[in-house]
């Protein structure tokens, strides 16, 4: 076998490096016809389904032309195929006498000498290689080691064709799922959309609609979690400044000692990592709108600025002497209460006259529950499309279920629940109960018997679920007796959770 290396790692090197079967076939078999005579190379699909073979890919000399539908076998034989295809054994013979011995293998116009060896993937069947010689001039028993060492190559280009063509097929239902859901809510697509406009939010969006047009300074107020970018992207929207940027800065997540930096930028050497000029926010939105997140986390120094340039439009940057002038529109939001705060001290009097010049209030989840059936469809469709699942949106069951809940995460929460939702019922359907049940308040123990201040996270969970399966099965991932049966997903997808979350199905065997 190392005289045939070169050749076996070229044809690894073109089988990995193609998604489609006839790509690779197209460029494996040039490189095997220089060490053996070949006529053709044929690579034929198993279908238990229908008890069929199907030429998916066929690289032709000297006007074979094998069929490209798969052809019926006798069933009383099929056991028998399936065996040797699983078993990855090669066989050296005439055509004719391979047809007799293994119906349904040669396609239609194959003759002559043949090659044939089975192709298995993680055990399972798939397929079958053959390897055709020219009349005048047939294959040796030299060559069965070479057509031995094709097959595994081979295999695995088989199956990533098949997985290619299955996540198309699943790709077109989710899409075809999709535009019906939408059809059935009314709605041309679930961009940039807000929910509840005209049920829950009809007040907040008559208030939008009264600032947009001005360049008047907004708060939004509102618990965490109920929208407050979505509301402020809807100011900039339908703004004559929608046609430049909209950018968000949370205040609570810039340091303070780069505050200033990171809101009005800094000049190259002002202090210690400053290499280059660098903008701020501020100067990076102009001409459009600035959202200001969490403005009560900003510290008091801060806020004097933040109050200059509202005032004025103008600032410094850090380490610069030029007064800078810019044209941005402020948006801020919080969740704090920002005129207790002016009373303690800890948010300045004059700045919170300069933003609530126009407040709106966000209501919480639990104040418009009108609106958790349709954000809970609106959330479905959206998970469906991240995850590439075929769309499914709550039953009515799941809509009481959802509307007796009370939401102290409000819309960000129920987003994280449909999310979940969709992930534990894999396309078939939305499992709002356990998803719910998650973040239940009931309380989770600790291995020393303690309870712990947060809840168990969802992939510790779905590890903990995963693993139950695998100790059930003895550590078997596919087949009628495997996890992914058990679990009701397809093995591909077990197995790449399972190397998301660490599992090693192998500590389960025995």
């Amino acid at each position: 076998m190392e005289r045939f290396a070169p050749i076996i790692l070229e044809v690894w090197r073109e089988a990995c490096r193609h998604i489609h079967i006839e790509e690779s076939v197209a460029r494996i078999a040039p490189a095997i016809a220089h060490r053996l005579p070949l006529a053709a190379l044929v690579v034929r699909r198993l279908d238990e389904g229908r008890h069929a073979w199907e030429t998916v890919a066929a690289e032709i000399a000297g006007g074979i032309q094998p069929a490209r539908i798969g052809d019926a076998c006798e069933p009383a034989r099929w056991p028998e195929l399936v065996e040797w295809c699983r078993r990855q054994e090669v066989v050296h013979a005439p055509a004719a006498e391979i047809a007799r011995d293994l119906p349904g293998l040669i396609p239609e116009g194959v003759g002559g000498d043949v090659l044939a060896g089975g192709l298995s993937h993680e055990g399972r069947p798939i397929g079958a290689l053959l390897l055709v010689a020219p009349e005048a001039e047939p294959f040796k028993p030299q060559h069965e080691p070479l057509a031995a060492a094709l097959l595994e190559p081979l295999a695995v280009a088989l199956e990533n064709d098949r997985r290619l063509h299955e996540l198309g097929t699943l790709r077109e239902a989710a899409e075809a799922d999709k535009r019906s859901l939408l059809t059935r809510l009314g709605r041309q697509d679930i961009a940039d959309t807000i929910v509840g406009a005209e049920s829950g939010l009809a007040e907040v969006m008559r208030r939008v609609e009264q600032v947009a047009r001005s360049d008047t300074p907004v708060l939004i107020l509102g618990e965490t979690g109920t929208g407050k970018e979505v509301v402020a992207r809807a100011v900039h929207r339908r703004s004559r400044r929608a046609p430049g940027p909209f950018l968000r800065a949370n205040c609570g997540a810039i340091p303070a000692e780069l505050i200033d930096s990171e809101l009005f930028g800094h000049e190259r050497g002002s202090f210690t990592g400053a290499v280059a000029q660098r903008k701020g926010w501020f100067e990076r939105a102009d001409g459009g709108t600035l959202f200001l997140d969490e403005v009560g986390e900003l510290p008091l120094a801060a806020q004097v600025r933040l109050l200059r340039i509202l005032q004025d439009g103008t600032f410094q940057r850090v380490g610069g002497q030029r007064q800078l002038a810019v044209d941005v529109r402020v948006v801020a939001a919080t969740n704090r209460d920002l005129h207790a705060m002016v009373g303690d001290g800890r948010f300045r009097e004059d700045l919170w006259y300069r933003l609530a010049v126009f407040p709106i209030r966000l209501p919480a989840l639990r104040e418009r529950p009108e609106d958790i059936a349709s954000l809970a469809a609106h959330f479905a469709l959206r998970a469906a499309e991240r995850l590439g699942l075929p769309a499914r949106i709550p039953t009515l069951e799941d809509d009481a279920l959802l509307a007796a809940y009370p939401w102290p995460g409000n819309v960000r929460e129920l987003a994280s629940v449909i999310e979940r939702a969709a992930i534990l019922g894999d396309g078939k359907r939305l499992e709002v109960a356990t998803a719910l049940g998650a973040t239940s308040p009931a309380p989770l123990l600790t291995p020393a018997g303690r309870q712990p201040d947060a809840f168990e996270t969802l992939d510790a969970a779905m590890a903990r679920h995963v693993e139950a399966a695998l100790a059930r099965t003895a550590g078997r991932v596919e087949g009628a007796r495997g996890a992914a049966r058990l679990l009701g997903i397809n093995p591909h997808t077990l197995r790449a959770r399972m190397r998301k979350l660490g599992i090693d199905w192998q500590r389960f065997r025995g």
